[in-house]
């Protein structure tokens, strides 16, 4: 079982920063990728930053690429997303997954994630 916390939300103005973190803890099982995913009220879940464990290849959702940046610290079975440049558009709740399914490459696709988080809302004000 693997158990996932993140934390780091809240409500900033457009163009502000916010960092979210993603304890993982209780890892008995070997994890490949580890994502971040969001969905807003009445909108579909959607991907936007994965990283494979091993290899720290990432993969970004186009509505974040050049905003947001994954990052890992393996020593503290933390996972970080760091937002900059943020939008209204950017204002969900933001949940981290983790897949044990090794592929050819990191999914965005959140069917493929086994274990996720409660979430951590992130609120954008114009």
């Amino acid at each position: 079982q693997v158990r996932l916390v993140e934390s780091g939300g809240g409500s900033v103005q457009a163009g502000g920063s916010l960092r979210l973190s993603c304890t993982v803890s209780a890892y008995t099982v070997t994890i490949y990728y580890m994502g971040w995913f969001r969905q807003a009220p009445g909108k579909e879940r959607e991907g936007i930053a994965v990283v494979s464990t091993r290899a720290d290849t990432v993969t970004y959702a186009d509505s974040v690429k050049g905003r947001f940046t994954i990052s890992q610290d393996n020593a503290k079975n933390t996972l970080y997303l760091e937002m900059n440049s943020l939008k209204p558009e950017d204002t969900a709740m933001y949940y981290c997954a983790a897949a044990r399914l090794f592929l050819a490459r990191p999914p965005l696709e959140g069917d493929w994630y086994d274990y996720w988080g409660q979430g951590t809302q992130v609120t954008i004000s114009s």
